[in-house]
């Protein structure tokens, strides 16, 4: 936490209870991310919530990386809340949601995240079944990339630059603004100056 910048206060509802909670906002500096602003509040009925919002903004920027060994399943991924990931040869596009987590993992734990979500919609009994087939499809090449047998391509696209494949082997290229308005950011975009001066 940045120790020398006090944390701003707000009161807000509980969505749940209705009472009156504290909304904690918190600047912060990550690595990789930038400045940030931390937010959350609890309530006495349970409530939890938090969240957080990237205040640095670089030049839109994608990454590329071939996985061809298992080695490569080691890269590091930084994906903020506006990275788009894309992998071709599976038809995978993961784009940011209203939800969108940030995260800093490798190629293989974001093949894990994606194996979750697969292998759920797998077990649904109410799916067609050209979409549980295509699930497994789907989940038997993840598992042959996991152990090196089919190789890949990893794509992380972001309009707003907080995301990254670090690795020798991954290429950068920054996108157009053209592109980059047709990616989805997943988030509340916050300009400094929307900000009130405690938190600046």
């Amino acid at each position: 936490m940045s120790e020398d910048i006090e944390p701003f206060l707000t009161r807000t509802t509980c969505p749940l209870c209705q009472s009156d909670i504290i909304l904690t906002w918190q600047v912060d500096n990550i690595p990789y991310f930038g400045e940030v602003v931390l937010n959350s509040a609890k309530c006495d009925c349970g409530f939890k919530y938090a969240d957080t919002m990237v205040l640095t903004q670089r030049e839109p920027v994608k990454y590329t990386l071939r996985v061809e060994s298992l080695a490569d399943l080691n890269a590091r991924v930084v994906r903020s809340t506006s990275g788009t990931i894309r992998i071709p040869e599976l038809g995978i596009n993961i784009e940011p949601g209203s939800a969108s987590e940030s995260y800093i993992s490798n190629v293989e734990g974001v093949l894990c995240r994606i194996e979750d979500v697969v292998g759920m919609v797998s077990r649904w009994q109410d799916e067609p079944p050209q979409t549980t087939d295509r699930a497994h499809e789907v989940l038997n090449a993840l598992d042959k990339v996991k152990r090196g047998e089919l190789d890949i391509t990893i794509i992380i696209e972001d309009p707003l630059g907080n995301s990254a494949i670090i690795s020798e082997r991954a290429s950068r290229q920054e996108l157009s603004p053209e592109d980059a308005d047709k990616l989805k950011t997943g988030m509340i975009v916050l300009e400094k100056d929307d900000l009130p001066e405690s938190l600046c």
